[in-house]
């Protein structure tokens, strides 16, 4: 009796021609960023030195001066994104076609495209020269990118609402602000505040970053230390920046929470299950 002929298994090539092109693109980048590879030998005694000079022996009188840059860079960050969600909200339903249709949807998610490509550090250099080395560079820059990036998630999220409330209000005959009011609002708002919050976040590393060429905030001081070979002032500046940016990631995850799973999340995330 003759064994059945087991049929071959096709080849993917789309798989392996996929695997063949990345792999290329890896050695190309490799050998055209001309990576001075026994630099990496050099590295821990590089990075233990800067340490040191960064680390060991910072001025702690200037805490003060340093944490008031900080607050300045907070307050940019939050400016920024409370304008650029004042100018997301309302364009993200133009860009949702459940609520607009596809015309009107596709132009508006290419205008979220175009901000979202440009990094916040060139708008704010591209700014400086209108309003100075001053803070409302950095507060435009975030602003502009900012509606590019919340735009995106918010009307990906309203295009992900249920249609039951919309239905239920479109039965009482109420109008599109009516309509807009209370059938989609509701749905949309919790989530609209938690990606408020998260950009939030995002944007003071924004902030910090853009005061190194001047539009405001610690990122600024830190620049200037280390023209100045201010090593440790630099490095306080450094530490002051990762202990706030984790305190802030901190509160502002629990807010999230709160806004999301309600009263009880934190009990409901950190309480272990009872298993009968």
């Amino acid at each position: 009796m003759t064994k059945p002929k087991v049929p071959t298994r096709p080849v993917d090539w789309f798989r392996r021609v996929g695997t063949i092109v990345v792999v290329a693109l890896v050695l190309w980048s490799l050998l055209d960023l001309e990576i001075k590879w026994e630099r990496f030998v050099d590295l821990p005694a590089d990075v233990w030195r800067v340490s040191v000079l960064m680390f060991g022996q910072m001025p702690f009188d200037e805490t003060g001066k340093l944490l008031a840059a900080l607050w300045e860079s907070i307050s940019i960050a939050w400016l920024g994104t409370i304008m650029a969600s004042l100018v997301a909200i309302p364009l993200s339903f133009l860009a949702a076609e459940n609520l607009v249709g596809r015309p009107i949807a596709w132009v508006t998610r290419q205008v979220f495209n175009l901000l979202r490509a440009v990094p916040e550090v060139i708008l704010a250099i591209a700014l400086i020269p209108i309003f100075g080395l001053t803070p409302m560079a950095g507060v435009l820059a975030i602003a502009i990118g900012s509606v590019g990036t919340l735009g995106k998630l918010f009307y990906e999220t309203a295009e992900g609402i249920q249609p039951g409330p919309i239905e239920a209000v479109d039965a009482t005959g109420a109008g599109r602000l009516q309509r807009l009011r209370w059938g989609v609002l509701p749905q949309l708002l919790p989530e609209y505040a938690s990606f408020v919050l998260y950009r939030f976040e995002v944007n003071i590393r924004a902030s910090a970053v853009m005061g190194l060429i001047g539009a405001g905030g610690i990122g600024n001081d830190v620049a200037q230390a280390l023209r100045f070979k201010e090593f440790g002032t630099a490095g306080l500046g450094l530490v002051i920046i990762i202990l706030g940016t984790i305190a802030i990631d901190y509160l502002s995850g629990k807010v999230r929470r709160r806004i999301i799973f309600g009263p009880s999340a934190a009990t409901r995330l950190t309480k272990p299950v009872a298993v009968t």
